[in-house]
């Protein structure tokens, strides 16, 4: 067989057969350094659709910005869905994860028949649940998710930024570049870091 290439497009996605609510669930923030990871659960409505719907690290912040009011407005339902930095601490950014979707789930105002989850794995939820590789850029539901989360997490580096600007939080939204790297080194860990991650380990047990 001849080996898929990056540029083929992905295969058309199945949506299960009877399921009137599907709720779209994704997650932004598993690599930083520092903040919650953030998730959302969206159930479109048919009758409302909405243009340009794609994985949001597939858009500029411009047409995010753009979508993310009307997403909210034309949903069925949304909510937001989040493990503090403590909590990864705690879990593990994959558990911490499932638990932020739980949580967006939980949060909706309509309950799903259905779950469809960007990725590989499926949170602990009370209805049926399918993980969907890609799914960000193959089912709408996910799409739609993926930039609310993304948006969400990228104001809140924003504010982060405004209160410790010498880490660059609006430049790097806390992953671990190069300037987050030498910031951590020169000023510290800040509460919101999280502490397991190993970059930020290392320059505890250097203090």
């Amino acid at each position: 067989m001849p080996k898929k290439t990056a540029t083929q497009e992905l295969p058309p996605f199945e949506y299960p057969a009877g399921m009137e609510r599907i709720a779209g669930v994704d997650e932004v923030g598993r690599g930083p350094l520092v903040g919650d990871v953030v998730t959302a659960a969206v159930i479109l409505d048919p009758d409302n659709p909405i243009e340009g719907l794609t994985d949001s690290k597939k858009l500029s912040e411009k047409k995010r910005l753009a979508l993310f009011p009307e997403i909210k407005e034309k949903a069925l339902a949304w909510s937001i869905g989040r493990c503090s930095a403590r909590e990864i601490d705690e879990l593990n950014i994959l558990q911490a994860t499932m638990v932020a979707m739980q949580r967006a789930v939980d949060g909706l105002s309509v309950q799903p028949d259905f779950c469809l989850i960007d990725g590989n794995k499926v949170p602990n939820l009370s209805m049926e649940a399918q993980a969907v590789v890609k799914g960000d850029l193959r089912v709408a539901e996910i799409s739609a998710a993926s930039i609310l989360a993304k948006v969400v997490r990228d104001q809140e580096m924003l504010e982060l930024d405004k209160q410790y600007p010498e880490f660059g939080f609006a430049n790097h939204k806390g992953y671990p570049t190069k300037a987050h790297l030498e910031a951590i080194e020169k000023h510290g860990v800040i509460d919101q870091h999280r502490k397991s991650f190993k970059p930020v380990q290392r320059v505890l047990l250097q203090n």
